[in-house]
């Protein structure tokens, strides 16, 4: 569902940012709370009344890296130029006036390469919110609107935090911030500039610092855990991932070409059915996107040779089509398919149904 920005008609107003979140925190509502102001606007999205991410438009990119870094350090096999890859393919590879939040699919995509473990990603997700939320509480006029069909429904969820506890902590950090600066500007700075500073153990929370004390990791939550000590040799090489598109239309097959960035996906096209399943067995693609109405061979009938081959009997299959009806959607899950895209679809849904099947 698209809603028109509140922001082109400018009904701004004054706001209480905080009774806007008690709203949508005490009611367990699933959706996306919008607000836009002069300066920029923000995108608080919920799932049962818990955060599970918070993102300000005009330092989407610039929030991710700083706190992303900060991360890393205690991650001894991050790779240091990750993020010229992250710049390539979701600053510049995506379009992103049409995809909501790329900042988001670029943390999917972290988790997927297995960069950050999902723990480490929901601990960055939480830092993102107690920054996002320390703007957001200073917003005294906009416009503002809550949907419940947001970019992330159906995408993976790496946490679900309590809105309460984040406001608590964003509002410490905004205090903390402000003392810190008082302190600065009085004659007893070199004081404050020689007090002692611990250092941190790799185990220990990356974000447990000056800026944010009062952050306290799970108990069970290990940075350096096992499962990164085990892919320390792990290359910089990023992963392209295979798609394979199957339509009889020469259009539509250059729209999903179009949509899928190189640098990130190496896209098979064939009009054929029957010559793309030599092809299919061939590649071993890690998505198939299959077009149900086809000559000779139809998408189901396709969907349901590939699942009786070993290989591909978890393979991700995405039907695409025109079709809507309950019996169309009945029959792929007969055959077994993974997904239905249904056509015409934009940039946003193909990679949306993509990142849902390979994260």
């Amino acid at each position: 569902m698209k809603t028109l920005p509140i922001s082109r008609y400018r009904f701004f107003q004054k706001l209480q940012p905080l009774s806007l979140l008690t709203k949508i925190s005490s009611k367990s509502v699933t959706g996306c709370l919008q607000v836009f102001s002069t300066t920029g606007s923000w995108s608080i999205y919920i799932e049962e009344g818990k955060l599970t991410y918070g993102c300000y438009s005009d330092r989407v990119f610039e929030m991710l890296y700083k706190n992303l870094q900060r991360l890393s350090q205690h991650i001894p096999t991050f790779p240091k130029g990750i993020y010229e890859q992250l710049r390539a393919i979701f600053e510049t590879g995506i379009d992103n006036e049409a995809i909501p939040n790329p900042d988001y699919l670029a943390i999917c995509w972290l988790v997927n390469q297995k960069y950050l473990s999902p723990t480490q990603a929901g601990m960055l997700i939480e830092q993102l919110a107690i920054e996002v939320l320390e703007s957001f509480l200073r917003l005294q006029e906009g416009s503002y609107e809550f949907t419940h069909e947001s970019f992330l429904d159906d995408m993976p969820k790496f946490c679900h935090l309590n809105l309460r506890s984040l406001v608590e902590k964003s509002q410490k950090r905004a205090s903390y911030r402000k003392n810190t600066h008082s302190q600065v500007s009085q004659p007893q700075r070199s004081q404050f500039s020689r007090q002692p500073q611990s250092k941190q153990s790799p185990t220990q929370n990356p974000y447990k610092s000056e800026e944010n004390p009062n952050h306290n990791s799970p108990r069970d939550v290990h940075i350096a855990d096992k499962s990164r000590e085990q892919n320390s040799q792990q290359s910089t090489d990023k992963k392209l991932y295979k798609i394979f598109c199957i339509d009889d239309s020469l259009t539509v097959l250059n729209a999903m070409k179009g949509f899928l960035d190189e640098q990130m996906f190496s896209v098979i096209a064939a009009n054929e059915p029957l010559k793309a399943l030599m092809q299919i067995l061939r590649t071993k693609p890690d998505v198939i996107l299959l077009d149900i109405e086809m000559p000779n061979l139809d998408g189901y009938e396709l969907c349901s040779l590939l699942r009786k081959h070993s290989y591909f009997k978890d393979t991700p299959i995405i039907m695409v089509t025109g079709r809507t009806g309950f019996i169309d959607r009945a029959k792929a899950k007969i055959v077994r398919a993974s997904g239905y895209l249904t056509k015409p679809f934009t940039q946003a849904d193909l990679l949306k149904t993509i990142f849902q099947h390979i994260v």
